[in-house]
């Protein structure tokens, strides 16, 4: 595996457009960062990637099993091989953005996705409509994605501690393919703090494949660091 790190070219042409599209189109970005891996048309995505500085001069951390390969000469590129070596107990300090949806089945057996921020606060206002009390969407974020990631921790190698995690930047997303098509909406937060290593084979392979949907539009890249 390789991990990049990807930033426009200040010469590139045309480079203050494609920042602010950067900073704003999520679809462009899907296919921007999709053709620097796209070899065939019948290609499937194989890579994670996490968008950084938006709003400035926006740039990709990428997780790929190939090198990404610019062939248009607006990218500066620097990538280097990524095997982790981890131990069971080791912790880690780690950011990861995050789609953070619950699956649910209708009596009928079909499948619903829900915002569980948008879900809990809906729940919550029902609440306080009853009890004149109020939640901040801040604390509702925090409480939910904490919850979300806390509840997911354990198929994917590792452990956290509520105490020592932050959930926010909450955004609501709309990404447009075409024009004539129906966009494409969804959400996401940032989630970061300490983990635990629990299964270190397992935890590796959630550093190379990613948790939850959404991750050709950004999500599910966990970065970490050794404390």
């Amino acid at each position: 595996m390789y991990i990049s790190r990807i930033q426009l070219k200040h010469d590139t042409p045309n480079v203050k457009e494609l920042v602010r599209l950067l900073s704003g189109d999520g679809y462009h970005v899907h296919r921007l960062i999709w053709n620097l891996y796209e070899d065939t048309n019948e290609r499937k995505r194989d890579f994670l990637y996490r968008q950084e500085g938006d709003g400035v001069w926006p740039f990709f951390y990428a997780v790929s099993e190939r090198f990404p390969i610019d062939k248009t000469g607006m990218w500066q590129i620097d990538s280097k091989t990524y095997s982790p070596k981890l131990l069971k107990g080791q912790l880690l300090s780690f950011i990861i953005r995050v789609n953070p949806i619950r699956a649910k089945r209708d009596k009928q057996n079909k499948l619903h996705r829900h915002d569980i921020v948008m879900d809990a606060k809906t729940k919550k206002k029902q609440v306080g409509k009853e009890s004149s009390g109020k939640t901040p969407l801040a604390d509702i974020v925090q409480e939910e994605g904490t919850k979300w990631l806390e509840g997911r921790s354990g198929r994917y190698g590792f452990s956290i501690d509520h105490n020592h995690v932050r959930s926010d930047g909450y955004r609501q997303h709309v990404v447009y393919k075409r024009k004539s098509t129906s966009p494409i909406r969804f959400s996401t937060l940032d989630i970061g703090g300490v983990l635990t290593v629990i299964e270190p084979e397992l935890f590796v392979k959630t550093l190379y494949k990613g948790i939850g949907p959404a991750k050709g539009f950004g999500c599910g890249m966990m970065m970490v660091k050794k404390i």
